[in-house]
């Protein structure tokens, strides 16, 4: 009876145990990546990085930028993966699929690609995180997919209504969106 008893929860944890790694893997199978490391433009000493994982239609976004100055900086999504010119312009303008007026993240009107605006502390870092079924990695949607846009780490602070931008600034910071 014991020897049965042991057996059958054993097998039972043995199961259990090969499902739980079945739906781990199901879940890193399902999950997409994205990345931008960010580099200077105009002279800056910014550098950083932008994360984003999509699982089951929900990208979050995790920033983290260094060397900037202590306060605000704008920071949006670019339409072109450039950052070839030396004042980040190659990134070309504000990501803007639906043709939105530009405006504060999840406002009534906002440019896909309006992020916000980055914090940053005496220590010149800043973090800033996101989550939205707005975008997607690889999923081919022009209205929805980041991959091939670049972020974009501005001067000055995006005051959410100045057209077409916000009025942030010189371009201190690039980074492409590549697929990981």
């Amino acid at each position: 009876m014991k020897i049965t008893t042991i057996l059958t929860i054993s097998l039972t944890l043995g199961i259990f145990y090969l499902l739980s790694d079945f739906e781990q893997k199901r879940i890193l199978e399902n999950t997409r990546k994205a990345e931008a490391v960010i580099v200077s433009k105009s002279g800056s000493k910014v550098t950083g990085n932008v994360s984003f994982s999509e699982r089951d239609g929900i990208v979050t976004m995790k920033a983290v930028v260094r060397g900037a100055s202590p306060g605000d900086h704008a920071i949006h999504i670019h339409v072109e993966g450039d950052c070839s010119a030396e004042d980040g312009t190659s990134a070309g303008g504000h990501w803007n699929p639906t043709g939105e007026d530009h405006g504060k993240w999840n406002g009534d009107s906002f440019h896909r690609g309006d992020i916000g605006n980055i914090e940053v502390g005496k220590d010149g870092e800043g973090r800033i995180s996101r989550t939205t079924e707005l975008w997607c990695i690889g999923c081919e949607d022009p209205n929805k997919d980041i991959l091939g846009k670049a972020i974009i780490i501005h001067a000055g602070i995006d005051d959410f209504s100045t057209q077409p931008s916000g009025a942030a600034g010189a371009r201190i910071g690039c980074g492409a969106i590549e697929a990981k």
